[in-house]
């Protein structure tokens, strides 16, 4: 009889971003897999995508059960709900371990894990205490995932710093992998419609576009290039940000008081990044927090130079000079002179968009599952 395994994470867009590699690996390896997460709100994705990703479970005869979750840490009555829940799943299927991502997912699976007796494998994305993270963070999040750890037998980091600040934690084993990986040869386009996409999003040959991909809220910190943007004043430059959320309206709002509206494209969500990538001259990532960024790895992938911001995660990835610019945050100053660097130059840009194409192997989807399916394995 094959063991059944439950992927569990708060969001749906958590599973269809990070985990159908897991989850096809668990399947070759022999398992039954079952996903349990909020299939209808807090989504970063859209309800098609949501639609898309159900099918290509029950295509992969996975099966799926919606959970309450609030993203929201205060919601303690939707959270507690979504205890039980996923309490009742466990006891129901007897699972042979449960694999939980996302802080809330972690926080679930493993209470349900010490309740059940249930083998708990946690992805840590990112811990919410980091170098220069506020004191709350590090009075509040490092108190809970140390207590946590205790019924965790399996902690899985995904950058440098996590691992270092893992190090104390109770956990049976800690283990340090290259991120959730990434599908190189989606970014390996045999022909480009470069022209093609730019004119689909008025962009115009003869200029520089400077792409982002990430949710709109405060932390993916799009403010910063908008006044970047504007600093430079040169009309040849264009932002384009691919992602939705709630800070949509307020950044159209800062365009528009800086004047730069006409330079800023709001694509919203999009299933076409490998191409949009490849139309792009620069990639910017200016968020103050991340745990090891897969849009990142992205263009690392598809060539580009990048200016990022000097946090945990990102310098994982960029060399400082070699495939692009760590630059404090909230300094839109010295990413505006970068970006102005970079529109200069084409052979610079090639020159760091060919050190990351090849800097990204160790971070590719292959190499994770090999060492994602040792861990599996042991457990």
């Amino acid at each position: 009889m094959e063991s059944r395994v439950l992927v569990l994470a708060s969001v749906a867009s958590m599973i269809d971003q990070f985990n159908m590699p897991n989850i096809k690996l668990l399947k070759e390896l022999g398992n039954k897999v079952h996903v349990a997460c909020n299939f209808i709100d807090g989504n970063t994705c859209s309800e098609e995508q949501i639609t898309i990703l159900k099918n290509n479970l029950s295509e992969a005869n996975v099966e799926f059960h919606q959970i309450d979750f609030q993203r929201n840490v205060m919601k303690l009555k939707d959270n507690v709900r979504a205890y039980k829940q996923v309490q009742k799943l466990v006891t129901n299927y007897n699972f042979e371990f449960i694999h939980c991502h996302s802080p809330i997912g972690g926080v679930v699976g493993r209470l349900v894990g010490k309740k059940t007796n249930t083998k708990v494998i946690y992805t840590a994305h990112g811990f919410h205490f980091y170098e220069g993270a506020p004191l709350r963070n590090w009075l509040i999040y490092y108190p809970i995932e140390r207590w946590l750890s205790k019924y965790t037998d399996t902690l899985i980091t995904i950058n440098r710093e996590d691992y270092k600040n893992a190090s104390v934690f109770k956990s049976k084993r800690k283990e340090y992998v290259h991120g959730v990986g990434i599908d190189i040869s989606k970014f390996e386009l045999t022909t480009s419609n470069r022209s093609k996409t730019r004119k689909n999003i008025n962009i115009n040959e003869d200029e520089i576009m400077v792409l982002s991909v990430g949710e709109l809220n405060r932390n993916k910190n799009h403010q910063v290039l908008i006044k970047a943007i504007a600093e430079l004043r040169d009309e040849t430059i264009k932002y384009v940000i691919c992602g939705q959320g709630r800070l949509k309206d307020e950044l159209i709002t800062l365009s528009k008081e800086l004047k730069v509206d006409h330079q800023v494209e709001f694509l919203g969500f999009r299933n076409d990044i490998p191409e949009l990538m490849d139309a792009a001259d620069i990639y910017a990532f200016p968020s103050f927090r991340e745990g090891l960024s897969v849009s990142l790895m992205e263009a690392m992938a598809s060539g580009l130079p990048v200016i990022c911001s000097n946090i945990r995660g990102n310098n994982d990835l960029i060399v400082e000079d070699k495939g692009g610019y760590l630059i404090p945050p909230s300094d839109y100053l010295e990413i505006s002179k970068k970006i102005k660097l970079l529109s200069d130059s084409k052979e610079l840009r090639n020159e760091l968009g060919s050190y990351n194409k090849a800097s990204i192997m160790k971070f590719s989807e292959s190499n994770v599952m090999d060492e994602i399916s040792r861990i599996y394995k042991e457990m």
